[in-house]
């Protein structure tokens, strides 16, 4: 399988568009195979080359820097593009078939078995519990793609045999012409405005999961959620329609407490669980779907799912400190995911909130903030202190970073009370990632 790959780069004029984790990951696999070949490099950063001293002993690579590295790329024959470069606002017409991925090479050249998991939120809780799911039932299997591996650090050592789990971003699967053999689609919300045009195209771009399916593939996908009920229409693959509000119309459904798969009941929602509140109880009736078409045993699929740890920065518990309990929801990007850990975890008494504005409406947020029962909104720059100004409850408290907005947390924050990191916004502009943001609220909880 890895040679079919090996003979579609071989003699092309390939260009590695981004030179992060996964440009260097691409590099890595041709130079690997293809030692002598001709490359092209284009990074935005000027002279990007000087930083890595294997690319210094390269002669055979054209390096493409600074402003001017997104121009002539329709005189390339593979254009393999890194996930955070946005195409928004340029006429791609001329190259859009020429535009790769790992990810849908992947998938356009290896037989494995692929689960491939996307959604605004939920895709790496789930894609994660769906390889816990497959490994305690011994399964050959490897989690991929947006979790942060990588897929060519693996591919030359990929067994026939082995299922693929892929989480999959909206920006791998935004030029994508493949698509998994079982395709999940969680959820689609309003995020990463600033690299599409529109909502709409991202959303169908969550959409190229399923769009290239087979007939004897399986999509499963949220009925509930408004957006995809839009534009999920025809499908190629076996459709199961998947919704915690009991919809009628739908395959997988939570009733009085019960999770159905085709009228069959199949999980206890009080079952003991690590994923609290609803949102994840969702995530996990993707996960049941998934066991039942893949025939696993489903007594051993429920103790998976109730030895599964909850993953860094969502709804992580950090400990109780002086009689507060702190939570670590850093993840949470966007208003719907700080609604849904507010309601998870009900003693909510401060909220910490604000990050980069990517256009994104709080409208509903606000409401729910207003009509909440918490008595602390503590708001960090800069969304954070254009929802205070539509706040009419009393305690709002204004903090320039993190730093200060734990201090305000540990003084106002009542005894027996929970303080809650959901910031509803990106972390850019202030942080380097989700994560770096997360891990400061933790450093400074415990201080």
């Amino acid at each position: 399988m890895i040679n079919n790959l090996i003979e579609y780069f071989r003699n092309k004029k390939i260009l590695i568009l981004g030179f992060g984790r996964e440009g260097q990951s691409t590099y890595n696999l041709i130079r690997k195979f293809l030692p002598d070949q001709q490359l092209y490099i284009a990074d935005q950063k000027e002279n990007f080359q000087d930083n890595f001293e294997f690319l210094k002993k390269d002669n055979n690579v054209t390096f493409i820097s600074g402003e001017k590295y997104l121009e002539n790329l329709e005189n390339y024959d593979i254009i393999m593009k890194s996930p955070g470069i946005s195409f928004a606002h340029m006429d791609t017409s001329k190259y859009y078939s020429k535009i790769k991925s790992q990810l849908e090479l992947l998938l356009e050249f290896f037989e494995n078995t692929t689960i491939g998991i996307t959604g605004t939120k939920g895709k790496s809780t789930t894609s994660s519990l769906i390889y816990k799911v497959l490994k305690d039932q011994d399964k050959k299997s490897i989690l991929l793609g947006n979790i942060g591996i990588p897929v060519f650090d693996y591919i030359d050592s990929i067994e026939q045999n082995v299922i693929l789990v892929l989480e999959m971003s909206s920006h791998q699967l935004e030029f994508m012409e493949q698509s998994p053999n079982i395709a999940i689609l969680l959820n689609v919300y309003e995020e990463h405005l600033d690299h599409y045009n529109s909502y709409e195209d991202y959303a169908k771009a969550k959409c190229n999961i399923y769009k290239y399916q087979k007939e004897n593939d399986y999509f499963l996908y949220n009925i509930d959620n408004k957006m995809l009920n839009m534009l999920v229409d025809k499908t190629n693959g076996i459709t199961y329609k998947v919704s915690i509000n009991g919809n009628p119309n739908s395959n997988i459904y939570l009733k009085d407490d019960i999770v159905y798969f085709n009228n069959e009941a199949i999980y206890n929602k009080n079952e003991k669980r690590n994923l609290i509140g609803d949102f994840n109880l969702n995530n996990i009736m993707f996960v049941l779907g998934v066991s039942k078409i893949l025939g696993l045993d489903l007594e051993k699929t429920i103790k998976s799912i109730s030895d599964f740890k909850t993953l860094d920065h969502r709804l992580e518990f950090v400990g109780t400190f002086n009689d507060i309990s702190y939570y670590d929801n850093s993840i949470a990007t966007i208003p719907m995911a700080t609604i849904e850990a507010v309601k998870a975890l009900k003693e909510v008494d401060s909220i910490i909130i604000g990050g980069m504005d990517r256009g994104v409406d709080y409208k509903e947020l606000i409401q729910f903030l207003n009509d909440s029962n918490i008595n602390n909104i503590i708001c960090m720059p800069k969304t954070g202190h254009d929802i205070a100004k539509e706040l009419k409850i009393e305690r709002v408290h204004i903090v320039e970073n993190m730093e200060e907005a734990v201090n305000v947390a540990k003084k106002v924050t009542s005894k027996g009370k929970i303080c809650l990191l959901s910031p509803a916004a990106a972390s850019y502009g202030f942080f380097k990632n989700f994560e770096e943001r997360g891990d400061l609220f933790k450093k400074l909880v415990k201080e």
